[in-house]
Order: structure tokens, then C-alpha cells, then sequence
């Protein structure tokens, strides 16, 4: 793969919202330590995420010493939330699987359903070890993830965006292009492959840390929503749907697993093992 590296590295505190970029970050069996513990859920336990309420996109949540969040938002004052002292949980849904979860404070939930509008709590996740395999028709016995939408990573390279993006330009969505990366809300994103290359990987190391590659990554309206204003358009889908569709799914990225744990940092180099 020449010589292909880590570009950047993302973390979502708060699952659908807006996240950081640090220089390194921990990998942990269920996903990059502090990635997606915390979800917000309705009155029935369900996730809410983007598909539902684009604004989460101009929410953001700063992780904080000990697992807590900083959040802040349009219109809001920034709110600190604590993890959750251990107790009893409550059943929240994430595409239709029950997992168990503790509730964060009444301040929590106030600043989120003010937020949007509509009666959300906030939930963390307080021991990803247990509490939700990975799909067990891609998953080897004991993986789990956290309240990322279905694995613990998702790849992404920056050929691959740009040979999208370069699809875009010759079709009817010129105009809402180009894309930039955070559509896609990678957990890390590599520089100095082909294009669509991560299409064959089977397993590859990032620095130190091997991952297998769990399955492609079908995508969903959520990629439709610019990041910066919460609006809706067709890109990238309407062009996914033409030169990257296979069977129902429109693919953009890989989805991975850690097989080692360990340290990933910026320019890291990514090789292929298999």
C-alpha cells in the first residue's frame, strides 16, 4: 500500500454528536476508548441520532477526565455531565438491539430536550465489555461495541472521498460538492492509498494495532447532512447509489475490529496484513 498513513484521528463522545480530533487515541475491543459511551434515547428507549434530529450535527461533546462530557450547542450554556454513579439501568434499543444502559442526571436530560425540542434523556453505556456484541453474523465470539451504530471503528480513506467527490462533480449534485470527510464521521481516516482500495482488505495494522475488517459500511441519510448547518441534501447518496450500490447498500468506508489493543496516533503508518 506505499506508504499509506493515519491522516486523522475522531472521536464521538456522544454518539450523533459533533466529536474531537485527537493526535492519538487509545483502541479499546469495543471501539477508540470514549468513542459513542453516551446516546441519547426517547420515551421508549430508543436512540435518537441524525436520521431523526439532524441538529445534533451543531451539538458537540468534549470528553472530560473520568468519562464525563462537556456539552455545548446553539442557544444552550455549556453543560458538564458526570458518568452516572453505578446503579440501575434502564433498556434502550440501538437498531432494534436491547441494551442495558444508565441514565445521566435530570440536568442532562433538561439541556438535551431543550436542545431539541422533544423530551430526550442522556444515557452512558457503563460497561461496553458486556453489554452489546457486535452482529454475530460478522462477529467472532466475544466482540462487543458501544453505542456506535453496529462495530467498534470505522475506516475511511481520503482516496476513495476524493474519487467520490470527483463523481459528484460530473453528475447532477455538482453543486453540493465537494464533500468534506465528516459526512462519513470515520473513527480514522487514511491517507496514501488507491481509491476505493479498503474494498479488499481483509485485516490491517494501524502502527502497532492490528484490526480485521469486520464489513463494508452501508450508508445512510445521516451522510445527506452538512455538519456545519444540520441541512439536508441528496449528496452523497443520489451518487452512491449509482456507482457504489451493492444489493440494498450504498458503500462508503470499512468497518473494523480491534484484533490487538493499543496506541494509534496521527501519521501512523497503515499497512495491509491480508
Amino acid at each position: 500500500m506505499g506508504n499509506a498513513e493515519l491522516q486523522s484521528i475522531h472521536v464521538h463522545p456522544v454518539k450523533a454528536f459533533r466529536g474531537v480530533a485527537p493526535r492519538e487515541a487509545v483502541v479499546e475491543p469495543w471501539g477508540l476508548a470514549g468513542d459513542r459511551r453516551w446516546a441519547l434515547i426517547d420515551d421508549g428507549g430508543k436512540v435518537v441520532t441524525q436520521r431523526e434530529e439532524p441538529r445534533l450535527a451543531l451539538a458537540a461533546a468534549e470528553p472530560m477526565p473520568g468519562g464525563g462530557v462537556r456539552l455545548s450547542a446553539p442557544g444552550q450554556e455549556p453543560l458538564t455531565v458526570l458518568v452516572p454513579e453505578p446503579g440501575a439501568t434502564v433498556p434502550t434499543h440501538v437498531f432494534g438491539t436491547k441494551v442495558e444502559a444508565v441514565l445521566a442526571s435530570d440536568a442532562a436530560h433538561d439541556w438535551c430536550s431543550a436542545y431539541l425540542g422533544t423530551d430526550v434523556r442522556l444515557a452512558h453505556m457503563d460497561d461496553p465489555a458486556t453489554r452489546r456484541p457486535v452482529d454475530p453474523e460478522y462477529a467472532l465470539p466475544g466482540e462487543t461495541v458501544s453505542f456506535a451504530d453496529g462495530y467498534p471503528l470505522l475506516v475511511t480513506t481520503v482516496a476513495s472521498l476524493d474519487a467520490l467527490n470527483s463523481l459528484i462533480a460530473q453528475g447532477d449534485g455538482a453543486a453540493e460538492g465537494p464533500l468534506p470527510m465528516n459526512r462519513f464521521r470515520p473513527n480514522v481516516v487514511v491517507a496514501g492509498t488507491e481509491p476505493w482500495a479498503e474494498d479488499d482488505w481483509a485485516r490491517i495494522a494501524i502502527g502497532e494495532v492490528a484490526f480485521r475488517v469486520a464489513k463494508a459500511s452501508g450508508r445512510c441519510v445521516v451522510t445527506t447532512t452538512d455538519q456545519d448547518t444540520a441541512v439536508r441534501g441528496r449528496e452523497p447518496l443520489r451518487t452512491l447509489a449509482r456507482h457504489r450500490r451493492f444489493g440494498t447498500r450504498l458503500l462508503f468506508g470499512q468497518n473494523l475490529v480491534a484484533l490487538t489493543p493499543g496506541i494509534i496516533r496521527i501519521g501512523d503508518p497503515v499497512r495491509v496484513l491480508t
